[in-house]
């Protein structure tokens, strides 16, 4: 059999897996649609986004995959069948900092697949308003990058918002600079947000020591603000470069090569256990000497693991603060319920945000 003959009966085969595939996707589809009908059947108050159940089946994609494909491609193929399944039961409206081409617009795409219905908003308390009073579904904020640390405005807004925390993503952040320039020594200014240009500090005072750096309430404004200037450049995400029609200058230009940042998925739901999960909590305590301590030792005592603690100002009075803290478990957990019920009593102030899906992808 010659080359060709080889190849014509690959392709052969392919076709056949690809009506196969095309069958069985189908197939999928019309079990989610009658998953919608059953649901809409027993109430109003059908919850159609289950994302314990979306982290269970993306872990079993990725633990029975056998390759050549890589676990990870395999699992995001998946998360577009599901985001597309669960557009035909109910599409989800989703806030996220605007415009369009953002690292939370990249963040919500990885969470809920390219079949949401995307809510960009101008500023971070104005996507948890939209949530809020129900003219979005869920809302996919920063709260923590790897190289600047946390996202302070997110913390602040948890502190009053009744909103619950449903799930996060982790987002590996690559910074490109992208410009109308054909060359670094046109460039003028640079436009990115706040984190981005000191994520990218070293490079700039490397290559572009005498831009100015202006800090603005996006990338993708700054790819926007960057479109009409040929002395400017913007630091931003390689889609804000595609929807802003800016050629990339330069490609990977963060300091850290392992920069990443994560988002939370906040919404109204209470997210039942998933097998791998995390908890977030919001505690205070008096201010005297070993306190904080005395306040974590439930923890300890059940062999809670507490994965981060941040303190943020209470806004109540001087030198007065709330923490920000994460436990592997979920609050369901026999553990994790006996841990935080004392720990409440020793709280002055005490709030469960959420117990969610550890990320998957």
């Amino acid at each position: 059999m010659s080359s060709e003959e080889k190849l014509q009966a690959i392709r052969q085969r392919i076709d056949v897996l690809d009506i196969e595939l095309q069958g069985l996707l189908n197939e999928r589809a019309a079990l989610a649609q009658e998953v919608a009908r059953v649901k809409l059947k027993a109430g109003e108050g059908a919850v159609f986004y289950r994302p314990e159940r979306e982290a269970q089946v993306l872990r079993a994609v990725k633990a029975r995959n056998q390759g050549p494909l890589p676990a990870e491609e395999v699992a995001r193929l998946f998360r577009e069948v599901m985001s597309a399944c669960l557009a035909l039961e109910r599409p989800m409206t989703i806030a996220y900092l605007g415009p369009a081409g953002t690292f939370s617009h990249e963040a919500a795409l990885k969470q809920f697949g390219h079949s949401m219905v995307g809510n960009p908003l101008p500023a971070l308390d104005e996507v948890f308003r939209e949530v809020e009073a129900g003219s979005a579904d869920y809302a996919v904020v920063p709260v923590e990058n790897s190289t600047e640390g946390a996202v302070n405005y997110t913390l602040d807004l948890m502190l009053a918002t009744p909103l619950r925390i449903c799930g996060e993503v982790e987002l590996r952040i690559h910074d490109h600079l992208m410009t109308k320039a054909a060359e670094l020594s046109v460039i003028k200014r640079v436009y990115s947000h706040a984190q981005s240009l000191a994520q990218c500090r070293e490079w700039l005072d490397t290559n572009l020591a005498g831009a100015e750096r202006i800090a603005v309430s996006s990338n993708a404004e700054a790819a926007r603000l960057a479109s009409g200037d040929s002395e400017a450049a913007a630091i931003a995400g390689i889609s804000a470069a595609e929807i802003y029609e800016l050629p990339v200058l330069a490609r990977t230009i963060e300091d850290k090569p392992d920069n990443t940042t994560r988002f939370l998925v906040l919404g109204h739901c209470q997210v039942p256990p998933s097998g791998k999960d995390k908890t977030a909590l919001l505690v205070s305590t008096r201010n005297k000497p070993g306190a904080l301590s005395q306040l974590l030792q439930p923890l300890a005592r059940h062999g809670i693991s507490m994965s981060r603690i941040e303190s943020r100002p209470s806004r109540q009075g001087m030198w007065d603060y709330v923490f920000f803290l994460e436990i592997d478990g979920h609050q369901q957990d026999e553990g994790v319920t006996q841990a935080l019920a004392e720990l409440e009593n020793e709280a002055s102030l005490y709030k469960i945000l959420g117990s969610f899906p550890k990320a998957v992808l």
